[in-house]
């Protein structure tokens, strides 16, 4: 039974059915010819002064995130729960029960219906409640366009709705007006796509998956009628949040409404009230915590895209509207992620630490020549859920631990930086065969205290002199990860290109400390070479992808495609690509590269190596490099081939004293070239470019390789470096 309703309410509507019966009577009296005139005149006057909204409706939908293969749904990102949908995607049962239920002569008047609005007022005030609506489809559709228009302020929202006369006059004189310039299939669809059904959902696309997980072009009959029952009430009638027996009751109601208008069959309705209610809930997810189920891992790339997306003027001039645009802009997004290259880093990661170990392993996965970003992967769950005994990120984080930033600097990843010093000395005159007869230890022009000094100055060492003392080329230095060579190698050089050189190539200083030191004493970070600057494995593996592809540089770019809600492509999925090398110095580098990981070179001077089996597991071409931190804090592998870069540093993200010891280095090893062979499975096989004779230089038969050192012994952790982050 409703509530009684106030003498004030009464009066209201008293007065308001007066007011709308004598415009009814005063527009029957006017002549016919005098009528159309007036209507045509009254219709193209109203629609000229019509708010934005309803001239170009922008209703807030969600945003869709895909894989790259456009159909793996990541998450949904929304204010409003919403997606619109074209009239022929509804069930023409649903079009039946909303017209029956809601307006039932809505293909015959011209927007407002004012007899059957006097008729249901008087019979409202007759009756002390509302049992008859008198707004017709159109009229909803306007009062649903101008209570949601975003461009809005609060209070014109709510004056939307308001129970004034001159509201209600004002909405009949732009459902007239809407009728005189929208079809009636037109105005019908968006209201199916702006009605509020209940339980979060904004229209029939929504609703449909809500309440039965079908889109609307699937919906039966009983279904039909219930969601059309929802929208006089939704919170009363929804069967999820609110009376379910109320909405059986409702929906009982639209069916015989359908019987009445000859849309159905009363046998038809009886059969249809009959059913029992069959309800498959399901809730939208929104978010990147949110993610597929079973699918947390994406959510760190989502994490990614989210703070890529803010950064994109398209979307807005500030970051507030850009947030906002991902919301409300319905966009459906393409990303660049690729699920079985995820799942296989995500297993490689997780094989070598549990979600529940101190320790973690990020990895991440690009594609040379484009940026794109293919893997995240890490032991840890994209979870806002609280950690047992409060431990700061395991096993749930959303922190970045693979691409930085947030408070996140990253991890030092070793001997992987001496490719940045090839790299400079190779653009700056040197050759691959510049070779230095790299001793035990070297004292260097750097002022040093500590174990690490000698006579005040620098003196880094090697960790196994005997396989890496010796005479020693671009190739062999970098295949058996000589610190002496290669800090010799940035001496000649000279540090600050070197650092240049890094950050050309998209390593980004996080650390305050590696920050100021590369601003103001580059000159002196002899360390450099050796990894001392924080990365992330996002950072390396994009750099690795840079000399990949042959000197071109692209930006990280976590998208393939961004499609608006009207269809229009928005111009930001296209890769952002500079030459930032010389190709023939990035095939030198490249050529080098693939000593470390057991291959031999164009020339053949590799003669030894620290990752020998990526070799064997990948397959093809394939070339790296591995890196040990001071006391093994961190161990590093990067792999490339012509088409994937991927990354992976172990290391305890809460704290960098813990080492996580040099018998992680080969599973480290393991992971990224298993994460490489899913990544190039199927995919041509492809070569690398051999370098110019010019800048190997002249090239000698090296010795017979000595034996392969135990896998503590290949690469070279013992570095006085933490040094290097102090002014000195």
């Amino acid at each position: 039974m409703p509530p009684p309703r106030s003498p004030l309410t009464r009066l209201f509507t008293v007065l308001l059915a007066g007011v709308l019966a004598g415009l009814v009577l005063a527009v029957a009296a006017l002549p016919g010819n005098l009528l159309l005139g007036f209507a045509a005149k009254s219709a193209i006057g109203s629609y000229a002064v019509l708010p934005e909204a309803l001239r170009t409706p922008v209703t807030p939908q969600r945003s869709y995130l895909y894989a790259n293969d456009g159909k793996t749904l990541i998450t949904t990102f929304y204010d409003v729960n919403r997606t619109d949908v074209p009239l022929a995607e509804i069930a023409p049962v649903l079009r039946q029960a909303i017209v029956a239920a809601e307006d039932q002569r809505f293909y015959s008047h011209g927007g407002a219906d004012l007899r059957g609005l006097v008729r249901a007022l008087v019979a409202n005030v007759r009756g002390g409640g509302t049992e008859q609506g008198g707004s017709t489809l159109t009229m909803q559709y306007v009062r649903n366009v101008l209570k949601t228009d975003p461009d809005r302020t609060a209070e014109e929202r709510q004056a939307a709705t308001e129970q004034t006369v001159g509201r209600k006059l004002q909405e009949i004189r732009y459902a007239t007006a809407l009728e005189q310039r929208l079809s009636k299939d037109e105005i019908l669809n968006g209201y199916l796509n702006i009605a509020y059904f209940g339980s979060g959902a904004y229209g029939i696309a929504a609703a449909s998956q809500r309440y039965f997980a079908k889109s609307p072009a699937e919906l039966s009959l009983p279904e039909a009628a219930l969601l059309a029952g929802l929208v006089q009430s939704p919170d009363e009638y929804s069967p999820i949040d609110g009376d379910a027996d109320a909405a059986l009751s409702r929906r009982g109601y639209v069916l015989d409404a359908m019987a009445g208008t000859g849309a159905i069959s009363a046998e038809q309705a009886t059969a249809a009230k009959a059913e029992k209610l069959a309800l498959s809930p399901t809730r939208q997810p929104n978010g990147c915590t949110a993610v597929a189920q079973g699918h947390d891992d994406w959510g760190f790339f989502c994490d990614y895209l989210r703070q890529w997306w803010l950064t994109q003027p398209a979307f807005g001039e500030t970051v507030e509207e850009r947030e906002q645009a991902l919301r409300r802009g319905g966009y459906t997004v393409v990303t660049s992620l690729d699920p079985k290259i995820q799942a296989t880093a995500q297993q490689q990661a997780t094989a070598v630490y549990g979600y529940d170990n101190k320790r973690a392993l990020p990895i991440a996965a690009v594609q040379p020549g484009t940026g794109r970003v293919l893997a995240m992967a890490v032991n840890r769950h994209y979870s806002l859920e609280d950690n047992p005994d409060g431990q700061a990120n395991r096993p749930n984080t959303v922190n970045p631990l693979i691409s930085g930033g947030g408070g996140v600097d990253g991890y030092q990843a070793g001997s992987t930086f001496k490719l940045f010093t090839m790299l400079a000395a190779l653009e700056n005159g040197k050759q691959l065969a510049t070779g230095f007869d790299a001793p035990s230890r070297l004292p260097t022009r750097y002022a040093a205290e500590g174990p690490g000094s000698c006579d005040g100055k620098w003196c880094p060492g090697n960790a196994n002199p005997q396989w890496m003392d010796g005479y020693r080329t671009m190739w062999d230095g970098f295949g058996r990860s000589v610190n002496t060579y290669f800090v010799w190698l940035a001496e000649q050089v000279g540090p600050a290109k070197v650092v240049e050189m890094a950050q050309r190539l998209g390593i980004t200083f996080r650390a305050d400390s590696d920050a100021a030191f590369a601003e103001d004493n580059a000159a002196n970070w002899g360390s450099f070479t050796l990894g001392v600057a924080a990365t992330t494995p996002l950072d390396l593996a994009n750099a690795y992808a840079t000399v990949a592809a042959e000197g071109t540089y692209c930006a990280p770019l976590p998208v393939v495609s961004v499609t608006a809600a009207d269809g229009d492509r928005v111009p930001v999925g296209d890769p952002s690509c500079r030459q930032v090398l010389d190709a023939d110095v990035a095939r030198a580098a490249t050529d080098a590269a693939r000593c470390p990981v057991g291959q031999q070179t164009t020339f053949g001077q590799c003669d030894g190596g620290t990752a020998t089996s990526v070799d064997r597991i990948v397959g093809r071409q394939v070339a790296g490099k591995t890196g040990s931190s001071e006391e093994n804090a961190t161990e590093t592998f990067v792999g490339f081939t012509p088409q994937v870069a991927v990354a992976g540093i172990a290391a305890n993200p809460d704290d960098p004293g813990d080492s996580v010891g040099s018998a992680v280095q080969a599973k480290v090893i393991d992971a990224v070239a298993r994460t490489i062979r899913t990544a190039v499975n199927g995919q041509p096989v492809r070569e690398f470019t051999p370098p110019s004779r010019e800048l190997a230089g002249e090239v000698h038969r090296p010795e017979p390789p000595r034996p392969t050192p135990s896998r503590q012994q290949q690469d070279d952790p013992v570095n006085p470096l933490r040094w290097s982050n102090r002014r000195g």
